[in-house]
C-alpha cells in the first residue's frame, strides 16, 4: 500500500475516466458519431473489423478541426462546445464533457485526421506515451474528419476480457447505429463490417423519407401498424410513431425515445408510456415506439451521467402528464373507421388493417390526464343516453343486453338510424361502414361481416367486453366516486415521513373517495373507502399510494384498481360465447365498436377483430392465376 499522495499520470487518469465512457466498441462509435454530428456532418461512414474490437473507423464530412486545435482534441476536459456554466445549463450539442477522445486514446491506438477546407491537405494527431503527448503530422484528407481506432483495450487486458463474442459486439454496434440513425433523418449513414456492407441509409427530411428510414430500422411491420403523433402544448412537443397495441413485443427492443435529439432512457418517460398502454396491452408484452420530445434545453439536465443516457427534467410531473395525455389520447382515438387499405391489400391474412398515414393526433393540455380518472373523448353522458344500450340491444333481443345498462362512451345514433338490420339490398351501391355488415355467427364465438376490403372476423365476447368497459368508465367518471364509511376504521402504522406526506397531499386521497385521518405521529386511520373497492386490501393500497407519492410526487394506483374492478365487472356483463345473436344485434355490436375508444383490444389486451382481404382469399383459390 502506498502512503504518499501522488499525481496520477495523464494516461492513468484517462484510463480511469474511460471506465465510465468506453465500455465496448459500441460506446466508442456512439461518442465518435456524436462528435461528427456536432461538427455539422451530413454523411457518416463507419467501418469496423471483428465487431469493432480490432478496428473502428469513422469518417464524416463535417467542418473539421484546425491544425492549431488538434493537440487539444485529445486532451482531457477540452471541448469547443461549452465555455461557461451558463452553457452547461442549456446544452444543445450531443457532446460537451470533453472526455471521449482522451478516454478512447488512452485504451486504444487512436489517430485523428482532419481538414477544414477542400484543398485535400489536412493534419493527423495521435497521443503516445505515459504522458500522452500529442504528435501532429501533415496528412492528405478531404474536408471533414476521420478517426481510426485500433486494438481496443490492448493495454488494459482486464477490460478486454469483459468483451463478448464478435457477433455480440457487432449487434451492439448495429443497435447504436440504428438508434443514432433515427435521431437524424437528414444524415446519410453507411456501415461496413469486415469489408461487407451492412447499412446504407439515405438522407431525407420529408415524411416519406423519414418513414422509409423508420421502416428500415424497425422493420416494415412496425410502420404498417404505426400511428403518427404530433402534439404541442405548454412549450413541449411530442412527435413520432407509436405502434398500435396489436403490434406488441415480448421484449422492449423496439423502444426509441429522444429528448432534443438525444437518445435517452428515463423512468419518468417509461412510467408515462406504461400508463398510456395500461388498458390495451396484456401482461408481459411491451409497446413499440419511435418518439421525439422537444423542449427548452434549459428545462432538462443532460449532465447526469458520463454516458449521457440519462436526463433529469426540471418539471418531471409536467413532462409525465404531457407524455401520458398525448399517448393516451392517440391510442384512444383509434377506431376501426380510422384505418384504411394503405398497402392495396398486401397485408398478410389475419393481420389487423393498417392505420391510415396518420392525421396527426390532436393535442391535449399538459396535466389534463394528471388525475386518476381517465375521461374518454366524448362528453359526459346525458340521462337520455343512459338507456342507449338497452334500447338498441334489449329492444331487439334481451339476451344481448347482458343487463349492462350503462352510459355509452360516445353519442349513439337512434336504432332507426344505425346499421341494425340485415344486409340491406342497396349495400352493393353504398359504401359499407368500416366493420361492414354482419353476415353470420360462427360457432357462437365469432361474428363474420363483409366490408369493402373483404371479410371481417370479430371476437364477439372480447369486443363487447371493451364496449361495456369504456361505457362503465365513462358512467363512473360522470357520476363521481361513490364512497362508503367503514364501520370500524382501519388503523395503519406508518413512518413519520409517510404521515407527513399524507397531510401534504391529502387531496389525492379525498378526490378518489378515501377519507383518512392522522391519529398520531406514525398512525393513520382509514375511515372511508370507495364503494367499488370495498373488501379490497385497503391497507396495502394506501401504503403503495404513499410510497408512490414519496417517490414520484403522484400515484395512479387507486385509479388503476378501480379500473381493474370495472374491467372485471365488464367481463362478467358481456355477451358470452355460444349465445346466439340475430343479424340486427350483430350489426348493432359492430356499430358500437366503431364508436368506442380502444375497441381494437379487449380489456386484457387481446385483439377484438381482424380483416381478411379479398385479394388474399383470391390467392387461396388461385383466382386469376
Amino acid at each position: 500500500m502506498h502512503d504518499k499522495i501522488q499525481q496520477l499520470s495523464p494516461r492513468l487518469a484517462n484510463q480511469i475516466a474511460a471506465g465510465e465512457v468506453v465500455e465496448r466498441p459500441a460506446s466508442v462509435i456512439k461518442e465518435l458519431l456524436e462528435n461528427s454530428l456536432d461538427a455539422g456532418a451530413t454523411r457518416l461512414d463507419v467501418e469496423i473489423d471483428n465487431g469493432g474490437i480490432k478496428r473502428i473507423k469513422v469518417r464524416d464530412n463535417g467542418k473539421g478541426i484546425g491544425q492549431d486545435d488538434l493537440p487539444m482534441a485529445l486532451a482531457r476536459h477540452a471541448t469547443s462546445k461549452i465555455h461557461a456554466l451558463e452553457d452547461l445549463e442549456a446544452v444543445a450539442t450531443l457532446g460537451f464533457r470533453g472526455e471521449a477522445l482522451a478516454s478512447i486514446s488512452s485504451v486504444a491506438r487512436l489517430a485523428l485526421t482532419s481538414s477544414r477546407d477542400e484543398s485535400g491537405k489536412g493534419w493527423q494527431v495521435s497521443a503516445e506515451g505515459r504522458d500522452m503527448q500529442a504528435q501532429v503530422a501533415p496528412a492528405a484528407h478531404p474536408r471533414g474528419t476521420t478517426v481510426d481506432v485500433r486494438d481496443l483495450f490492448f493495454n488494459t487486458p482486464a477490460r478486454r476480457k469483459f468483451l463478448r463474442t464478435e457477433k455480440t459486439e457487432f449487434n451492439r454496434v448495429d443497435d447504436t447505429i440504428k438508434r443514432l440513425a433515427l435521431s437524424r433523418f437528414d444524415v446519410a449513414i453507411t456501415l461496413r463490417h469486415n469489408g461487407k456492407g451492412v447499412h446504407n441509409l439515405r438522407a431525407g427530411s420529408g415524411r416519406v423519407e423519414m418513414e422509409r428510414r423508420v421502416s428500415q430500422v424497425c422493420g416494415p411491420a412496425f410502420m404498417q401498424n404505426a400511428l403518427h403523433i404530433d402534439v404541442e402544448r405548454s412549450g413541449l412537443r411530442l412527435w413520432g410513431w407509436v405502434a398500435e397495441p396489436a403490434f406488441s413485443r415480448s421484449q422492449a427492443d423496439l423502444q426509441f425515445f429522444y429528448v432534443n435529439g438525444r437518445a435517452i432512457r428515463d423512468k419518468v418517460v417509461s412510467h408515462a408510456v406504461r400508463r398510456a398502454f395500461a388498458d390495451v396491452l396484456y401482461h408481459g408484452r411491451h409497446p413499440a415506439f419511435v418518439l421525439y420530445l422537444e423542449l427548452d434545453p434549459a428545462s432538462v439536465d443532460v449532465n447526469v451521467h458520463p454516458t449521457k443516457h440519462e436526463v433529469r427534467f426540471r418539471d418531471s410531473r409536467l413532462v409525465h402528464d404531457f407524455l401520458f395525455g398525448s399517448l393516451h389520447r392517440a391510442l384512444a382515438s383509434v377506431r376501426p373507421g380510422d384505418r384504411d387499405d394503405a398497402n392495396g391489400g398486401e397485408a398478410p391474412a389475419g393481420q389487423p388493417l393498417q392505420p391510415s398515414p396518420a392525421p396527426a393526433v390532436a393535442g391535449v393540455a399538459a396535466g389534463e390526464f394528471a388525475g386518476q380518472q381517465r375521461m374518454p373523448l366524448s362528453s359526459s353522458p346525458s340521462p337520455e343516453r343512459l338507456q342507449g344500450q338497452m334500447q338498441r340491444y334489449g329492444a331487439l333481443h334481451q339476451p344481448y343486453a347482458g343487463g349492462a345498462a350503462v352510459a355509452e362512451a360516445s353519442p349513439a345514433a337512434p336504432a332507426s338510424q344505425g346499421w341494425n338490420a340485415s344486409l340491406p339490398a342497396e349495400a352493393d351501391d353504398a359504401a359499407a361502414p368500416p366493420l361492414g355488415f354482419a353476415l353470420a355467427q360462427l360457432h357462437g364465438i365469432y361474428i363474420l361481416a363483409q366490408n369493402d376490403q373483404g371479410l371481417i372476423v370479430v371476437d364477439m365476447h372480447a369486443a363487447h367486453e371493451r364496449i361495456v368497459y369504456e361505457q362503465m368508465k365513462t358512467a363512473h367518471a360522470a357520476g363521481g366516486i361513490q364512497a362508503q364509511p367503514l364501520l370500524v376504521p382501519v388503523s395503519l402504522a406508518v413512518s413519520q415521513r409517510e404521515a407527513d406526506c399524507f397531510e401534504e397531499r391529502s387531496e389525492v386521497f379525498t378526490a378518489l373517495g378515501f377519507v383518512l385521518q392522522r391519529a398520531g405521529p406514525e398512525t393513520l386511520l382509514v375511515r372511508q373507502v370507495p364503494t367499488m373497492l370495498h373488501g379490497a386490501e385497503v391497507e396495502q393500497l394506501v401504503r403503495d399510494v404513499l410510497s408512490d407519492l414519496l417517490a414520484q410526487g403522484g400515484s395512479d394506483r387507486i385509479g388503476e384498481r378501480i379500473n381493474e374492478v370495472l374491467s372485471t365487472m365488464a367481463c362478467h356483463g358481456s355477451v358470452r360465447a355460444n349465445r346466439k345473436l340475430t343479424v340486427p344485434e350483430m350489426n348493432a355490436l359492430l356499430r358500437d365498436m366503431e364508436r368506442t375508444e380502444r375497441s381494437g383490444q379487449c380489456n386484457h389486451g387481446r385483439p377484438t377483430w381482424t380483416q381478411v382481404k379479398l385479394g388474399d382469399m383470391d390467392k387461396w383459390f388461385m383466382r386469376g392465376q
